[in-house]
């Protein structure tokens, strides 16, 4: 029996890249002035990363560009429904961005500066106010 590493290398790189893809869109939206920029540069690199894997000879490197391109594709998408969670209260605005800061200003604004995730589990269901104290007790 021979031991085929390509099903285990293919997990380890969807994890790897989710991750990233993840906490890079949160911070990079965060900060940056702009997301059409953010969004084209994670456009380009998927499109050349899945080129990549279309070229290259190697099995595990084929699957393992395949899926980094395809995450990447995504993420390049997920900057606009970052912003969305935003505008809806759902994830932290910063109020130094100056995107951030216009969402913040507008009247009947439901976002917010809080981390609404940045708390201790209470076993049930909270809304914003309720999480918002109990980000303030810690």
């Amino acid at each position: 029996m021979t031991l085929n590493f390509l099903g285990l290398m293919a997990a380890i790189t969807a994890f790897l890249s989710i991750w990233f893809g993840h906490v890079a869109v949160r911070k990079i939206e965060f900060v940056s002035p702009t997301i059409w920029l953010p969004t084209v540069i994670f456009a380009v690199l998927g499109l050349f990363t899945e080129y990549g894997s279309l070229i290259a000879d190697n099995l595990f490197l084929k699957t393992a560009l395949g899926i980094l391109g395809i995450t990447l594709l995504f993420d390049a998408l997920e900057f606009t429904r970052q912003l969305r969670r935003i505008r809806k209260g759902h994830a932290p605005a910063n109020p130094g961005n100056p995107r951030h800061a216009a969402i913040l200003a507008e009247p009947n604004s439901r976002a917010t500066t809080l981390d609404l995730l940045k708390r201790e589990p209470v076993g049930q269901l909270t809304g914003p106010d309720q999480a918002a104290k109990l980000i303030e007790h810690h």
